[in-house]
């Protein structure tokens, strides 16, 4: 099974290749942005408006909670990726082991701080007194649950280090299903409101860990840990968190930007506002997907090839990538241009909340056909290790450019300038992407070429 998966990374087609990991993380990825849609469709339907507008201040909080457990996936993922292709099997067990350490020191400072500082966070994300309530509720039982989140983020990306794309799919899609099933009967049937989609969002979490056991526990994984790679290693875990931190910081800083903005639509537009961007800003997370998913079935292509010295393969898994994201999000950017409306009563039946989040949405999705670009020219710098490129790809967007925009916008358009922000930066960030990918690629060019010539 080694063997197998070591010969696909090196010499299956790459095109081929790419479809038959990105597809499945794809799929996976759709299957994980269910846990918010879903509990946004229920709570729309039998909490109203201000229950979405709890979910928009919830949202960033658990982007940062997912930012954790992806920077110690991505992290571990890159680490593992590159020490297969070099064939040193003991660092890449070490550094797996070495990510359960993170997880468990990082789960339990989650619940702390989740425990003892809810409401300031809360407010800090824009929570107002009519918005708290359901927030409070629903986040209180959200961080108890984050170390179930980060333990599933984390070996989702880890799994697909080693080219099992399916499993890590498979255990999205236990966790999603288990969400579908659980939140009418805690919503509903058990009559717990918004606090019961909590619950049953953490719920299903354990029946992915239940998955992801059963993996490595079948023999099935190249991984096979032992108590030795428990050990703390202090140049591997710092690895982990250099290699994996932009990743973070990219989902970090674009929470605070979200609640930042939570704060901007309670004074320009009121809790409507708030609850628009609930909505819309969930679209847009899932229609970003696509792009996701070929961005990380491209990392471990990438790394593992990189990492061999063929380099000719890395070049030309980037470049197949790129196309295909491009062609993923121009395709639903339109959609979301010409039909917002029957995509927002997915969410809703307020008319009121309708009327402002159609002109909203056009605005937000204009220059979402530039996201896969910028999600592959990410991943593929994390991939190579590189982690300052890496790190102002995923960064550009909320800190270089979202941030000031924000700043400017709003004071010359109103709550317009908000909404046409998200576009503005998608494409600014589009452009320092190429800025940064082109002269990577052709470096990469230039070894193959070193490489062919010294055989």
């Amino acid at each position: 099974m080694e063997y197998d998966r070591e010969s696909m990374m090196a010499n299956e087609p790459i095109g081929g290749l790419i479809w038959k990991l990105s597809l499945p993380a794809m799929v996976a990825m759709f299957v994980n942005g269910l846990y918010n849609v879903v509990d946004t469709i229920y709570i729309g339907h039998g909490v109203g408006s201000m229950g979405i507008a709890g979910l928009s201040v919830a949202f960033p909080i658990q982007m940062m909670i997912g930012g954790i457990g992806l920077m110690l996936g991505v992290g571990t993922a890159s680490i593992i990726s590159r020490s297969f292709g070099a064939r040193d099997y003991e660092k890449a067990h070490r550094a797996f082991g070495n990510n359960l350490l993170g997880i468990l020191f990082f789960g339990f400072l989650l619940v702390f701080f989740g425990s003892v500082f809810l409401r300031p966070i809360l407010r800090l994300f824009g929570a107002s007194e009519e918005i708290m309530p359901y927030a409070a509720e629903y986040m209180s039982v959200i961080f108890i649950g984050s170390p179930l989140t980060l333990f599933t983020m984390s070996m989702n990306n880890i799994i697909r280090s080693e080219g099992a794309a399916r499993t890590a799919m498979g255990s999205m899609l236990v966790g999603a299903i288990a969400n579908i099933i659980l939140d009418p009967i805690f919503i509903f049937t058990f009559g717990m409101g918004i606090r019961g989609a909590a619950v049953a969002t953490v719920l299903s979490r354990v029946f992915a860990i239940a998955w992801v056991t059963w993996f490595y526990r079948s023999g099935r994984s190249i991984i096979s840990i032992r108590a030795r790679h428990l050990a703390p290693r202090l140049e591997i875990l710092k690895e982990i968190i250099v290699v994996g931190f932009p990743t973070f910081l990219q989902r970090a800083s674009s929470s605070f930007v979200y609640g930042w903005i939570n704060q901007l639509l309670g004074a320009y537009g009121g809790d409507m506002a708030v609850a628009v961007f609930g909505i819309n800003n969930r679209v847009i997370m899932y229609s970003a997907m696509p792009a996701m998913g070929i961005a990380q079935g491209m990392l471990p292509i990438t790394g593992f090839n990189y990492g061999a010295k063929k380099y000719g393969r890395a070049l030309e898994a980037v470049k197949t990538s790129n196309f295909m994201a491009l062609a993923f999000c121009s395709v639903i950017t339109s959609a979301l241009l010409i039909f917002p409306g029957p995509t927002l009563k997915i969410f809703t039946s307020d008319r009121a909340l309708l009327e402002a989040g159609i002109p909203a949405m056009r605005l937000m999705v204009a220059g979402t056909f530039s996201v896969g670009y910028n999600r592959v020219g990410g991943s593929f710098f994390q991939a190579l290790g590189k982690a300052l490129p890496a790190f102002l790809v995923n960064s550009a967007r909320p800190i270089l450019f979202f941030l000031p925009l924000l700043v400017i916008m709003p004071r010359l358009m109103g709550i317009t300038g908000i909404w046409l922000s998200f576009s503005v930066a998608d494409i600014l960030s589009f452009i320092l992407t190429v800025f940064l990918l082109l002269p990577a690629t052709k470096n990469l060019k230039s070894m193959e070429l070193a490489t062919e010539g010294a055989r």
